[in-house]
């Protein structure tokens, strides 16, 4: 085991090797601290004014309409009262909320958060400048909560921010937060990369995060995540916090992600992302010392997808992805991430560990594929599942239905009120239809085959939230009991 925990050892010093050559032969600046009284005078106000401009305030308005009280539809107190009380008629109020965004075309298309225009009926954009336009919603994509505006500014071209590369910045780099936090106008602040990786905090299905101390508050999400080069690094999403300020930890989406989601909604409009066809967990300190390595990291690979990417270069169940792309992979986020920001079609180099040895193979990415064909039908006829809609899993409407991509059979997408599906909770959207009175169900067909008219009872089977269970409606009564039987 020796051999491996050195073969490991060479190839994440391979990789920092490389990618330090890398930037000095690119020509980056040489980062270095002031070596003498006026430059530690520096000012930021030049890389200031350059990003500022192109930072801007997003509101938005959002229509809620209450609930009318059950007492006013009560027949006692109708009896007395009748409908003189407008009051307890649905209420309708405006809900406002604020967010910051970045535009980085010149023609007004702006990048924010997802999380800022969620269920916004208006969006509102207000300049640098105090100049007011309407935005129209390009893309939204909650699993990197990031989302594409447009403006029409007419034929003035907009200040606007170049992305970078985030995967050159490294921790201890000085960085600038530009937004509208607290809803006070713009305001900059400024602080170093904590950490360039951060994965696993829950804030998005890519998690994978540039952490820094810059004071970011609500109303900066969404907003710039700017470089000492004038370059966007990042946008500004969450914070680590228990009071809901700032307590020096903040989290912004790499401007690498931004670019993917961004090339989706200028290029295509919609965003499908390639795939490598592997499920696994992560290398923790226990597994590593069962697999001989020396530390925590990596992916093992749980289970191969059948003439996938990974299947076709060799990986299998049992490896242990350590790098992609040059780029070490700590965990399964991380790999998520890194796959998620590459084109369908392209060639990646992987390290893997096979057989006690560090293996380096090449996948080409490509899409999820649909099969079967996803087949959304509504069921129809007279059985207790009338109303249902239903499609055929496969790994592309998975990734959209944002489950297991791995997931197989057929799937309930939605449940008409007022049948008998949704008046005794048969079934729920999530469900993965099983079986249907002993029939194995994988398609559409099989369970529309499955469904008799007017038996005297149904016996079926589901997965709910990871659990098997088996049901069963009977009587004329229409009796219905379930338990849990995995």
């Amino acid at each position: 085991m020796k051999r491996v925990i050195t073969a490991i050892g060479i190839l994440i010093a391979g990789i920092t090797a490389s990618f330090t050559a890398g930037q000095a032969q690119d020509g980056d600046v040489v980062r270095m601290v002031p070596q003498s009284e006026m430059q530690v005078k520096l000012s930021y106000a030049p890389i200031v004014s350059e990003a500022a401009p192109a930072v801007v305030n997003i509101y938005t308005k959002k229509i809620v309409r209450s609930r009318r009280s059950a007492l006013f539809d009560d027949p006692l107190f109708q009896r007395f009262f009748g409908d003189r009380f407008s009051f307890g008629a649905p209420q309708e109020r405006v809900q406002g909320s604020l967010g910051s965004g970045v535009i980085v075309r010149p023609n007004g298309v702006i990048v924010t958060n997802n999380h800022v225009i969620e269920g916004a009926d208006e969006i509102q954009v207000v300049l640098n400048d105090r100049r007011e336009f309407d935005a129209k919603i390009v893309l939204a994509d909650p699993r990197t909560d990031l989302a594409i505006l447009k403006i029409d500014a007419g034929d003035e071209p907009l200040a606007s921010l170049r992305l970078s590369d985030s995967d050159n910045v490294l921790v201890g780099d000085i960085v600038l937060a530009i937004g509208n936090p607290f809803g006070v106008g713009q305001t900059v602040t400024g602080g170093i990369v904590s950490a360039t990786a951060r994965t696993q905090q829950g804030i998005s299905d890519f998690g994978f995060f540039i952490q820094t101390d810059a004071a970011v508050n609500p109303g900066n999400s969404g907003g710039a995540l700017v470089g000492m080069d004038g370059e966007l690094l990042g946008i500004n999403t969450a914070i680590y916090s228990r009071t809901g300020a700032s307590n020096g930890i903040g989290f912004a989406v790499p401007a690498n992600m931004v670019k993917s989601v961004l090339k989706a909604a200028l290029n295509e409009g919609q965003l499908t992302r390639p795939w490598l066809g592997v499920r696994g967990q992560n290398v923790t300190g226990d597994l590593a010392a069962s697999l001989g390595l020396d530390r925590a990291g990596g992916v093992l690979v749980d289970e191969v997808y059948e003439g996938g990417p990974a299947a076709i270069a060799g990986i299998m169940p049992g490896d242990v992805i350590m790098a992609i792309g040059g780029k070490e992979v700590i965990d399964e986020p991380g790999l998520n991430f890194r796959i998620a920001t590459m084109d369908a079609g392209s060639e990646v180099s992987l390290a893997v560990l096979s057989e006690g040895f560090i293996q380096q193979r090449t996948a080409t990415l490509s899409l999820p594929p649909e099969d079967p064909e996803r087949n959304v039908t509504k069921l129809d006829g007279r059985h207790p599942f009338q109303g249902v809609t239903v499609g055929n899993l496969s790994p592309r409407f998975n990734d959209e239905l944002q489950i297991d991509p791995f997931l197989r059979g057929v799937v309930v997408l939605k449940v008409d009120g007022r049948t008998p599906a949704a008046r005794f909770q048969l079934l729920v959207p999530g469900d993965i239809l099983l079986k249907v009175n002993n029939v194995d169900i994988t398609r559409v067909e099989d369970l529309e085959a499955a469904l008799p008219e007017n038996a005297n009872e149904y016996l079926y089977q589901i997965q709910r939230r990871g659990r098997i269970q088996e049901c069963l409606l009977a009587g004329q009564s229409r009796s219905y009991r379930c338990r849990v039987v995995q």
